[in-house]
């Protein structure tokens, strides 16, 4: 049985899954901007939530309690509404500085893109990003052969992720239907919730978030090291509810075949 006779449409997240290897680009730009606040923030507390609508994973941020600590030492309160919005006007520009920066596709991602569009299954995307913050990304992706058929970002749903609005979004304007004919691939546990709510294909992808190390990292380990630290990302998208985890994009195809 041929992937087409199983699905119609793949729909990938951005950073960490199609782009930006280890999903470095939020992160730096998270803690950039609540350092500007006077508030440091540990990445993996930047880690935390991610996938979420970057509105929602400030806010987030701002209920882990060693950062509401953080802050109410700096600022004498709890941050409210204002400083939320203050610190969204900070993160747009930190968020495309550092994922224009950060827009080389991962090793495999165009091959399994052009490999999916040629077994005649559509590809769509997703993202917590806004689509200011999209914008140049979609620049450089498309320079280097990645254009999907569709792009839905943070602020263009009612709700975000761990909604499955988004996906729903998708559907509706691409015309695929059962959701179980659709894919949903994400390196954040957020994602994968996202997708198990529209009722989709779970992949969970190991070497993004859940890895949390960049390429150069990751292959300076030694073999065990790097083993270990890829099957505790596989186990923790597992736990998360993926149908199927893979190490990179790159595995995407053979992995799907094999199921």
């Amino acid at each position: 049985m041929s992937l087409k006779d199983r699905f119609d449409l793949v729909i990938f997240d951005w950073a960490g899954t199609m782009v930006d290897f280890g999903c470095e680009a939020p992160v730096r730009a998270l803690i950039e901007a609540f350092a500007a606040e006077g508030v440091p923030i540990e990445a993996a507390d930047a880690r935390r939530d991610m996938g979420k609508a970057k509105r929602d994973h400030v806010q987030s941020l701002l209920r882990v309690p060693s950062v509401a600590a953080a802050w109410r030492a700096r600022h004498d309160r709890a941050a409210d509404e204002g400083d939320i919005e203050r610190i969204m006007v900070r993160l747009g520009p930190l968020m495309r500085d550092h994922a224009t920066r950060a827009a080389t596709l991962i090793p495999g991602a165009r091959q399994t893109f052009e490999s999916l569009r040629a077994a005649g299954i559509r590809v769509a995307s997703s993202t917590g990003y806004t689509r200011e913050m999209m914008a140049p990304v979609l620049v450089r992706a498309a320079e280097q052969g990645y254009v999907p058929d569709h792009v839905v970002c943070s602020g263009e749903t009612p709700q975000g992720r761990p909604s499955p609005l988004m996906i729903y979004k998708a559907c509706a304007e691409l015309g695929v239907w059962p959701l179980s004919r659709v894919v949903k691939v994400d390196d954040a546990e957020v994602g994968i919730a996202e997708g198990k709510a529209a009722g989709a294909f779970t992949v969970g992808v190991a070497s993004g978030n859940a890895l949390a190390l960049s390429f150069e990292e990751l292959h300076a380990l030694s073999p065990s090291e790097r083993a270990s630290r890829l099957a505790d990302a596989r186990h923790a998208l597992g736990d998360a509810g993926a149908d199927l985890v893979i190490d990179s994009v790159a595995d995407l195809i053979s992995a799907l075949e094999r199921r």
